[in-house]
């Protein structure tokens, strides 16, 4: 028999769920109600709790009208990764009222809207039933429809701060910063919450998960991923950005014209130290990059999916005239528009071997935003010394939420790296210079800047065949010998980009798993629950590509590896084995593509499937 709690009293009791700083809460709301400051505000009260969490806004394309979830991950622990499942449902949308009901974990609890009578449709017997009448409540309170709405989810922030036990000095802290300069406002937001508080009270002992004061947060900080690359590009050295809008790479660009404004705008005479331009359409955009880029500036764009689809020939010319740029893509679902504010990891081919012909570029995946920051700085040196695009590959759940992560760190003794570059000096001596010749043996030519010398030093930039001093050349030799050179280049860019991270099994295992970017939390989780059943599994995390050495000495190392990634078609899985030769049956793809961030529940049934599959396949064998 389900227990129904509400203002009116008790109903017989179920088993209801018992746990303190490790459960998952889930909003389900309509798009534009307002809600999403009230959800941000009721995460950010846990964190003012000291306990860790990860927030994930999961909305719909358009302006307003469907559904829109957040889904808050708490954890002591420090699991920000999707577990899967809900335990708390906060259902105030009667569209998707029987799909929310589906999500709570036996023993969970649905937190609904009791105005109006309990809706029977998909009601289960197995979960807990908490019922606020926030609508009456706002209707006496309010007489604007407009403030009745936006009232109602500061109602229920107050009404769930009673019932987890946050401390109401919490939320009415956030209350005064969130309306700072607003101050007619802070009160009758106040009132609000202790209006839902008041109106829970009577429910508090009914309400068996509980968020208790810890000091589980540390010194880290909650922040996008987007912002985070915004400002690593400004300490990388970016002084152009030319972008086109899309979703979810749009508040990049808008936090790198913030950091700008803050930080590239001289003290004295109030000039702008840095040139942003929203281009007509994406192509352009790239077009200035490299354009900036040849110049000598620090450039990029930022996108996603789309945008590098029409972005293909310009990344062709960075490639084989050798010219700067970065590009930040950050993806979502595809193919064409696919779905525009759901997160994949599905552009890594299209990245990887961008542009007609025989091209390969360098790829960097971010774990969070903290490295969205360290990646963002670092590509630009990355861009200069090998002299071609280099992709920052996000994805909009790091991009577009905020995490929890370490703090962003800057050495102040740290240098741009400009790579090769034939100074006024070195020309004025007479030291030769050819465009493309490969001096030092590692696939990279020198190149001078616009206007270096003014006799000296002068090529012509083509995106056609040539010599190794930059003239026109259609001989087949010639062009062999510039395309190994390209090769040899994409090699040495092995020792320079970021290296993968293992973290090895307490045993010894044939297993092995690979995994990058956002799906990185939910592995660890994976890792942890695998561990904890018995089932040891090595595990190295690719932070890029060209994939150095001990990826492939990774996988030699053992007779299974797992391939975790959001895509349908395993794209990491297909580049892996596309550049190591590697054995196709070694390697098997766990695959989530559902647009939804991937949780440790999926990861970790699916390797157990996997594992049980094979073990069932080889008893067989031996049978035969």
């Amino acid at each position: 028999m389900q227990q129904i709690v509400q203002a009116s009293g008790a109903f017989e009791s179920v088993r209801a769920l018992q746990a303190v700083n490790d459960f998952v809460v889930k909003f389900a709301n309509v798009n534009g109600s307002g809600s999403a400051s009230a959800n941000g505000m009721f995460a950010k009260s846990i964190l003012r709790m000291g306990v860790p969490v990860a927030a994930r806004n999961i909305f719909p394309s358009n302006i307003q009208g469907l559904p829109t979830w957040y889904e808050v991950r708490i954890s002591e622990a420090g699991h920000l990764g999707r577990r899967g499942g809900v335990d708390l449902m906060v259902a105030m949308n009667p569209q998707t009222w029987r799909r929310d009901l589906a999500e709570i974990e036996p023993g969970g609890y649905l937190f609904y809207d009791s105005t109006k009578p309990l809706p029977h449709d998909g009601m289960r017997d197995d979960i807990n039933v908490l019922g606020v009448p926030l609508t009456a409540l706002c209707n006496a309170a309010y007489t604007d429809p407009r403030q009745r709405q936006l009232f109602k989810n500061i109602i229920y922030v107050g009404a769930l701060g009673a019932l987890l036990g946050i401390d109401p000095a919490v939320n009415e802290a956030l209350i005064g910063e969130q309306f700072q300069g607003k101050d007619r406002l802070i009160r009758p937001n106040l009132e609000a919450l202790a209006m839902g508080r008041e109106a829970a009270a009577s429910l508090v002992e009914s309400m068996g998960l509980k968020v208790k004061r810890a000091d589980a947060v540390g010194d880290r900080i909650y922040i996008e991923g987007n912002s985070a690359a915004g400002l690593g590009a400004v300490y990388g050295g970016a002084t152009v950005c030319a972008w086109y809008p899309i979703t979810p790479s749009t508040s990049l660009a808008e936090a790198f014209t913030s950091y700008c404004e803050d930080y590239r705008t001289d003290p004295e005479t109030g000039d702008a130290r840095y040139a942003i331009i929203q281009a007509e359409d994406e192509i352009a955009s790239i077009g200035i990059v490299v354009g900036a880029g040849w110049n000598g500036a620090r450039a990029f764009t930022c996108t996603s999916g789309p945008g590098i689809s029409l972005m293909q020939e310009f990344v062709g010319l960075s490639y084989f005239a050798e010219i700067p740029a970065v590009i930040f893509d950050v993806q979502r679902g595809g193919p064409s528009t696919g779905m525009p504010t759901r997160t994949q990891q599905s552009d890594i081919l299209a990245a990887a071997y961008a542009s007609h012909g025989d091209t390969k570029h360098v790829l960097l995946f971010p774990e969070d935003p903290a490295e969205c920051f360290e990646m963002g700085a670092q590509a630009f040196d990355l861009a200069d010394r090998l002299q071609t695009t280099v992709f920052v590959m996000l994805d909009l759940d790091i991009g577009m939420n905020e995490w929890l992560c370490r703090p962003l760190v800057w050495d102040d003794n740290r240098r741009l790296d400009r790579g090769k570059i034939m100074t006024f000096d070195s020309l004025e001596r007479g030291e030769p210079f050819g465009r493309y010749r490969d001096v030092d043996g590692d696939g990279i030519a020198y190149r001078t800047l616009p206007g270096v010398h003014p006799s000296r030093g002068g090529y012509f930039t083509r995106g056609t065949s040539r010599d190794p001093d930059a003239r026109y050349s259609e001989d087949g030799p010639v062009y062999v010998a510039n395309m190994e050179r390209l090769l040899a280049k994409f090699e040495t860019a092995k020792s320079l980009v970021p290296t993968p991270v293992a973290r090895p099994a307490k045993r010894r295992t044939p297993h092995g798993v690979i995994y990058f970017g956002s799906t990185t939390p939910a592995m660890h989780e994976s890792l942890a629950a695998l561990e904890e059943a018995g089932v040891h599994v090595d595990a190295l995390r690719v932070r890029a590509f060209p994939f150095s050495n001990e990826v492939m000495a990774f996988i030699a190392a053992h007779e299974t590896v797992f391939v975790v990634e959001q895509n349908r078609d395993g794209q990491l899985r297909t580049l892996i084995m596309n550049e190591g030769g590697v054995d196709p049956a070694k390697l098997v793809a766990v695959l989530n593509y559902d647009g939804a961030p991937i949780t440790a529940r999926f990861i970790t049934a699916e390797i157990n499937r996997a594992m049980r599959g094979r073990a069932d396949a080889a008893v067989h064998e031996a049978a035969e």
